[in-house]
């Protein structure tokens, strides 16, 4: 099915997958059913499975491809991430650019393809998609939300043995585990508007992938 959708986004995880059609339809756009989405979402587990060069040039080429995306954490090396995205996109598209857009990257390819990039959480910083996600904390709530990071650099200072690379992940599981009810999932904290999905900072994101898929 993948790869006879017009619209496909490719991305690491399942998070990433459950979360991202709630955000989108929280932003006014009709998802449709989970058998017949705008986008199919494709979760391959992990960036190197996303930024595979084969796999991107295949994808491409999908008979009746209208628009393909990806979607890759930032993690500790955002340059080096847009580096690997590039470097294993030169085989099929020559004329990439060397800057990914601070707003993300939209290529129209000659055969009228979009192909679309996104580097979580904004293009330009250090993260994941929870950092994304703790941009979308209500504005009254910031001075829980400093607690929670606070709660969790004590956790640390105390053995917790989550990896350092999971600090966001952990802060934004740490505030959602405060919440009424408490523990919601992310996909879950953005439907019921724990997480606010029209906040400002969300609408960087929202609205490339509104154009990538011509929404």
């Amino acid at each position: 099915m993948a790869k006879r959708h017009p619209n496909l986004l490719l991305v690491e995880g399942k998070q990433d997958k459950r979360t991202i059609p709630y955000l989108i339809e929280a932003n006014g756009i009709n998802w449709s059913t989970k058998n017949n989405p705008i986008v199919y979402i494709e979760s391959l587990g992990g960036e190197r499975n996303v930024i595979d060069p084969f796999l991107i040039s295949t994808e491409l080429k999908a008979s009746g491809r209208t628009s393909l995306g990806l979607m890759v954490d930032a993690d500790d090396n955002p340059s080096g991430r847009w580096q690997s995205v590039r470097n294993s996109c030169l085989p099929a598209i020559p004329d990439i650019p060397e800057q990914l857009p601070e707003t993300g990257l939209i290529h129209c390819l000659p055969n009228d393809v979009k192909f679309g990039v996104w580097i979580m959480p904004d293009n330009q910083m250090r993260g994941m998609l929870e950092t994304f996600l703790a941009y979308l904390v209500p504005d009254g709530s910031e001075p829980l939300w400093e607690y929670a990071q606070e709660a969790v650099s004590a956790a640390k200072n105390r053995n917790a043995p989550f990896k350092d690379v999971h600090l966001d992940k952990a802060h934004i599981f740490t505030w959602l585990a405060w919440q009424d009810e408490p523990g919601r999932q992310l996909h879950n904290a953005i439907m019921e508007k724990i997480l606010n999905p029209e906040h400002p900072k969300a609408q960087t994101f929202v609205n490339w992938f509104k154009n990538l898929y011509n929404l």
